[in-house]
């Protein structure tokens, strides 16, 4: 069976045109060609590299189908099963991603433009295999499901994120932002604004987010400022996909005991030791704090996710 991914590119590469020239005519969306660049070439790098090490997830889903609870065939209600607790797993990936200094390494990378368009979709890490991350899909594949629909669900719920990168979209009808990630859901996603760090981590449905207390609504009157919270203001490929990696091992060669090393590593990004960087914490306390806003009326964030 053929990877959705690989079949959608074509299409991708075509809409990301459309929507340059939509932003030439409207203004309703923002392109700096250098920073597209830079967002292609990151994608055929992810291409690359998950090609290379397929195999990662493939010996997993291996060595654990002995321990199945059961061997499930290839039905529609097995495939729609598949495919929602595939983004239920994708969530609580995903959330982690942006908690765990290790997988935030890797993630970092799609979140490093500046800019929020339908080619930032494409800028995708060229790491993953070096984190826990395939970890996240272990249940899926103890539960019976076959591998090939694993791959396959996988591989249309990023299909399904690529047109949800835009800002030529407005707030779609209230039953459907209820219920499925949008435009303006991910916008928030992707903003550096104290008041949307870490929320809406939804890949399909945002009903995670609603459930799990991880959902901030777009307002009007907080345009979202796109980026990460120390901006790289580079173009440079290696350095957006391998920069926090260097950060990350030069703060475990200053490691002066076991726990800070730990801490470096898997607590959230921007810990250090003395409590002087920033975190999402201390920004989104900073942040309420100006306005005047007591600390339990901010969205509370789990320690580790």
């Amino acid at each position: 069976m053929r990877d959705p991914v690989s079949l959608a590119t074509p299409v991708f590469i075509v809409l990301v045109v459309a929507e340059m020239v939509y932003a030439r005519l409207s203004g309703r969306a923002r392109f700096e060609p250098r920073d597209t660049a830079a967002s292609l070439l990151m994608g055929f790098g992810s291409v690359v590299v998950g090609a290379l090490f397929a195999f990662v997830f493939l010996d997993m889903a291996a060595a654990l189908q002995p321990y199945r609870l059961a061997v499930l065939a290839w039905s529609w209600p097995a495939l729609i099963a598949c495919f929602v607790l595939d983004d239920f797993v994708y969530y609580w990936w995903h959330r982690a991603s942006h908690r765990v200094r290790w997988l935030w390494a890797d993630h970092v990378n799609h979140h490093s433009s500046q800019h929020y368009n339908l080619s930032t979709a494409l800028r995708q890490p060229w790491s993953g295999q070096f984190t826990p991350g395939v970890v996240f899909r272990a249940p899926l594949v103890l539960l019976g499901f076959p591998i090939p629909m694993i791959v396959f669900v996988h591989g249309l719920n990023l299909v399904y994120q690529f047109w949800i990168h835009t800002e030529a979209i407005d707030k779609l009808p209230r039953f459907f932002e209820a219920v499925m990630n949008t435009p303006s859901h991910h916008r928030v996603h992707h903003a550096t604004n104290p008041a949307y760090l870490d929320s809406n981590y939804a890949g399909v449905f945002i009903i995670w987010d609603r459930m799990f207390g991880s959902f901030v609504a777009e307002r009007a009157e907080e345009p979202p400022r796109y980026g990460i919270v120390h901006n790289l203001a580079s173009f440079n490929v290696f350095k957006i996909a391998f920069h926090e990696w260097l950060g990350m091992f030069a703060d475990l060669f200053r490691a002066r005991s076991a726990r800070e090393a730990l801490c470096y590593v898997f607590a959230p990004p921007g810990w250090s030791p003395d409590g002087s960087r920033d975190t999402t914490d201390s920004l989104k306390a900073q942040w309420a704090a100006v306005r005047g806003i007591a600390a339990e009326q901010v969205r509370p964030i789990s320690p580790a996710a």
